[in-house]
This record gives C-alpha cells, sequence and structure tokens, in this order.
C-alpha cells in the first residue's frame, strides 16, 4: 500500500504504473487505470478545494484499487453531459474503464475511487 502526496501527474502515473507492473498485470489495463487516475486527479485539483489530493494505490491478491481524496464534501456523480461540452465526461470514463467506482465522504473531505479486478 501506498500513500502519496502528489504534486503532478506524472508522479502519480508512474507509482500506479510501477505497483501493477511488479504484480503482473497487462499492459492495457495499466493504461486504463492510468487514465483513470489522471481523471479523478484532474477532477481533486479543479473541484477539490485542495492544492495536493493524496493517492492511495492497495494491490492485494487480484484486486487494485486506487483512491484520491480532497477536502471537498461535495459528492461527484457521473452525469450526461451535453454534446458539446468540452468536459463533464471524467466518471463516465472512469465507469468504464474500471470493474467499479464509488465516493467515501471523508471527516474532511472526501475519498474517491475505482477498482480492477485481475482475471484469474
Amino acid at each position: 500500500m501506498r500513500h502519496l502526496n502528489m504534486p503532478s501527474f506524472a508522479l502519480a502515473r508512474q507509482s500506479l504504473h510501477d505497483t501493477m507492473s511488479r504484480v503482473g498485470w497487462p499492459p492495457s489495463v495499466i493504461f486504463d487505470a492510468e487514465l483513470a487516475l489522471c481523471e479523478l486527479l484532474a477532477n481533486a485539483w479543479r473541484h477539490g478545494e485542495t492544492p495536493a489530493p493524496i493517492v492511495q494505490i492497495i494491490s492485494i491478491d487480484h484486486l487494485l484499487r486506487v483512491s484520491v481524496s480532497d477536502e471537498s464534501s461535495v459528492i461527484p456523480a457521473a452525469k450526461a453531459p451535453d454534446l458539446l461540452a468540452e468536459s463533464g465526461r471524467g466518471l463516465q470514463l472512469v465507469e468504464g474503464l474500471t470493474d467499479r467506482w464509488g465516493v467515501d465522504p471523508q471527516k474532511r473531505g472526501k475519498s474517491v475511487w475505482f477498482e480492477l479486478r485481475a482475471a484469474s
């Protein structure tokens, strides 16, 4: 398990990539997880009221759980954006790339997470 206070997308992606590579996840799944992580980070920086979201990466057996915590108490929800909107599709992307995702309210803020299960 890693707790990271990440100032950049690159460091967060590299840490996730290293963790997943060490336990043998396929490159295509690693890419999907990196993209989902970047979406959560972008949302945290844009809406999360904190300059440095905390990233947690947990890999146990065949389960990967990645969470991004920020200080906003606003619970995000996937919604259908206007067809011409330039943003608003991030959580739909996370939903499509991962096995499941969710939000855990915290004492201060929230943690948005996703999970992937390795094919057994």
